[in-house]
């Protein structure tokens, strides 16, 4: 009789626990509707808030890497942040913003430029940076200027407005600066155009 009543308690429980358990699941469904925070669809893809139109009507590459090799020997390699493609049927061949320019000499010396803006110039073939431009070079010289136009199939740099430079002799101003090949087949840096020098011993800059 034990036995049966033993089997009876364990029917009578399986059986209360069928009703009991999905009513509590429901419950517990219910309380996610009533109590859940409110489903917001701009919340929904975290990542969408790139404007699809306006990246079809100006296109652009992130992280773009220009590298070419210069008829005398020099390696040029320009970064940028962004760049987009320029105008069809014009001299503008591109745009980059935030702008690393590098260039590595065949007799081993460097210049790196960096600027905010350039434009690629298909006709002359150069790269024209503007908005304020550095130049640092392995021989010691840093050197700022509003713009410089760089070409990519030779070494021939020119400065686009006056130039401020700390070099070796000291400090220096001067209308113009020109990086180039010099007759003698190294490397020649000049500042023309009423260029004035304060000397500063070594140690003093």
């Amino acid at each position: 009789m034990a036995m049966a009543g033993a089997d009876n308690l364990h029917s009578r429980l399986v059986f209360w626990l069928k009703i009991v358990l999905p009513l509590a699941a429901l419950g517990l469904l219910a309380t996610l509707f009533l109590f859940g925070r409110p489903v917001r669809p701009e919340d929904a893809i975290p990542y969408a808030s790139t404007d699809i139109t306006d990246r079809v009507k100006q296109p652009r590459v992130t992280s773009p890497v220009f590298a070419s090799m210069t008829q005398d020997g020099a390696a040029l390699t320009i970064t940028a942040a962004e760049a987009r493609p320029g105008t069809s049927g014009t001299d503008n061949a591109g745009q980059a913003q935030s702008v690393l320019a590098k260039m590595d000499m065949p007799d081993g010396s460097t210049a790196q430029i960096t600027a905010p803006q350039m434009q690629m110039e298909r006709a002359s073939q150069r790269a024209v940076l503007t908005g304020g431009v550095k130049i640092v070079t392995s021989n010691g010289y840093t050197a700022t200027m509003p713009g410089l136009s760089v070409a990519t199939i030779q070494t021939d740099v020119t400065s686009l407005g006056p130039v401020d430079a700390i070099g070796p002799p000291g400090k220096l101003h001067a209308q113009a600066m020109h990086l180039g090949v010099s007759p003698s087949g190294g490397y020649q840096l000049d500042f023309t155009g009423g260029v004035t020098l304060v000397y500063l011993p070594k140690g003093g800059l």
